[in-house]
């Protein structure tokens, strides 16, 4: 394998490739030749079909003008093997190069998208199906190298039929050298973007392309480990549904489906969120601003927080971030709609934003998650940790999901990790109660630097009917234990468990969630301008200090001592009293007058 790294400054295909362009679509027959949709991005205009694209042309729709710069693009392929099957694998390289004007399956160099400076990988099917040999892994792992070492985002676009057996375990070993090379780009808190087209498969969709912060498939690719025809083989089962983007999507395995039209927005949008640092100065507080209020029962803020108009996570999302580009997925299981998070943007700074949804359809469940709703929220506060940027959640359930499939998907383990990780990510966290706070499943995403509560939010260890029920066998007394379970904002400040009580408009944020979303927004940069710039190791001690500190207890020892010390102190108490002429003197004869050697013993 050559090692020679000269640059080129332009891909050396045109815009074009005229001669490889179909003249119908493969799907719907309609003829091509003048569908401007097909010419820009090679999809159908009629049927939104995506054909295959050359890297170059895919490179130009990408990045702006005149901005990318190729390169290694010397590195070219020997034959380690001496391997041939039909035709010698030498012959086979040079055929491909003939018919593509590359001298390999990728494209790599630096760009920029709408003025975002990236690092690219694109592949190209058309160079022996996009096979990973060892120039290819070589050239890859270059470009994360570059990454790394400037500190720019890498994209990657992977169009592969999976390692290049012509090359045999030497192929095989750059699915090691690839992945090695995006860790290394994670841990040193590069942002990678991973794009899947049709088709994606073997060593590559199960080595560096499965390695991205945030993973977007085409519409309708095929992707998967082992190719369709290769599984019919082995096994004799189909696996057309198992092996497109829809599946994947739906089981967690990519944060969404981009059509390519739209894919240029859509990172551009990804790239300013993650590249936002302004610094967040500590807001004025506004003149109409509201002072916390004390409710006069705790059930009525029961029935406030559980109003159905109440906005929701995703309704201050809108309101107080002027981008949001919604991750989905546990990439383990599936995708759970009663928690929502993604990117987002406040006061120019980027953030991740975690939250449960109640409302929105019956796969929300009122806010009550699965497991892997709270594994998405892990994976989403870890991939904040790795981009560094802040955290902030918004707790609104009635607590964790208890039916099908939450035992049988570890439930408890799931909100355990979740604390976990919260109580140790290192970057600045921000929790706020907006509705119902309740349990365990609550609590998961309540391990702040700041907790904050909205004023007629609730916080509690169990809802009020399942106490009521517990205690006294009867649901209907929720409204007496509401009040001795001490659930308010201004009971949980009294107690510790939140550190800031958001005001709301007079009777509840459904009154005008635009106010209501103000004074969030304003409270939420308010503490997050104190908290931005301390250390990850500060940050971190300090949070296991102040949970650490949370609760009240007492030994035996003092236990006892407390209550004699009490004891005693009442009874000074009486004596001074009696001395002030408050109580009356004697052992229990009330109505005696004291004598007068009394009186001259007082006086003394």
């Amino acid at each position: 394998m050559a090692t020679n790294t000269n640059q080129s400054a332009v891909p050396t295909e045109g815009p074009h490739d005229t001669a490889s362009m179909e003249q119908t679509c493969k799907r719907c027959g309609v003829d091509l030749a003048q569908d401007g949709m097909y010419t820009r991005y090679r999809v159908c205009g009629s049927c939104g079909n995506h054909h295959t694209i050359p890297a170059t042309e895919f490179i130009s729709a990408l990045v702006d003008p005149d901005s990318f710069d190729e390169f290694n693009r010397k590195l070219v392929s020997v034959d380690p093997l001496v391997f041939s099957d039909r035709l010698p694998y030498r012959k086979r390289v040079a055929e491909a190069r003939e018919a593509t004007g590359l001298t390999e399956a990728v494209v790599t160099g630096s760009a920029r998208i709408r003025g975002h400076r990236v690092i690219l990988a694109v592949m190209d099917f058309r160079f022996l199906g996009g096979s990973m040999g060892s120039v290819v892994g070589e050239k890859i792992a270059l470009a994360f190298e570059r990454a790394t070492e400037k500190k720019i985002p890498i994209i990657t676009i992977a169009a592969s039929g999976g390692a290049r057996m012509q090359e045999g375990m030497l192929s095989l070993v750059q699915m090691a050298k690839t992945a090695a090379a995006a860790k290394r780009a994670h841990d040193s808190h590069v942002p990678y973007i991973s794009v899947l087209t049709h088709p994606t498969t073997g060593g590559m969709y199960a080595s560096f392309a499965n390695q991205g912060d945030i993973i977007i498939a085409e519409p309708e690719a095929l992707i998967g480990f082992a190719g369709p025809r290769v599984v019919k083989q082995v096994s004799g089962r189909d696996t057309i549904d198992s092996h497109s983007s829809e599946f994947l999507h739906d089981h967690g395995f990519v944060d969404g489906i981009v059509a390519r039209p739209r894919l240029r927005d859509t990172l551009s949008t990804i790239l300013r969120v993650v590249s936002a640092r302004a610094e967040i100065s500590k807001p004025e507080r506004s003149g109409n601003q509201l002072d916390p209020v004390d409710l006069e029962s705790a059930w009525k803020a029961v029935q406030i927080a559980r109003h159905p108009e109440r906005p929701t996570t995703l309704d201050y999302i809108k309101r107080i971030s002027s981008q949001f580009i919604e991750l989905q997925g546990d990439r383990l299981y599936g995708d759970d709609h009663a928690i929502v998070g993604g990117l987002g943007e406040i006061a120019g700074r980027g953030v991740v934003f975690i939250g449960h949804q109640r409302t929105g359809g019956e796969d929300r469940r009122g806010g009550q998650a699965l497991p892997e709703g709270y594994r998405k929220a892990i994976r989403l506060m870890e991939l904040a940790a790795r981009l560094s940027m802040p955290v902030v959640t918004f707790v609104d359930t009635p607590g964790a999901y208890l039916g099908d499939g939450a035992e049988e998907r570890s439930i408890a383990s799931a909100l355990s990790e979740s604390l976990a990780t919260m109580s140790v990510i290192e970057v600045p966290t921000i929790a706020i109660v907006i509705g119902e706070g309740g349990s365990g499943g609550a609590l998961a995403m309540g391990v702040a630097d700041r907790v904050l509560m909205q004023d007629h939010a609730i916080y509690s260890v169990i809802a009020p009917e399942g106490a009521a029920a517990i205690l006294y066998r009867d649901a209907s007394r929720a409204p007496e234990v509401a009040q001795s379970l001490k659930i308010t904002a201004a009971d949980c400040r009294r107690l510790g468990v939140v550190d800031v009580v958001v005001p709301e408009p007079e009777g509840g944020a459904h009154q005008d969630p635009d106010f209501a979303a103000a004074l969030l927004r304003d409270t939420l940069l308010r503490e997050l301008s104190e908290i931005i710039d301390r250390s990850p190791e500060k940050l971190v001690k300090d949070r296991y200090r102040k949970f650490r500190r949370m609760g009240q207890h007492n030994t035996h020892f003092r236990e006892v001592m407390a209550r004699e010390a009490n004891e005693f102190g009442d009874m000074v108490g009486r004596g001074f009293d009696r001395l002030r002429g408050r109580l009356p003197f004697g052992d229990g004869h009330e109505d005696q007058e004291p004598d007068e050697s009394d009186e001259t013993e007082r006086q003394e």
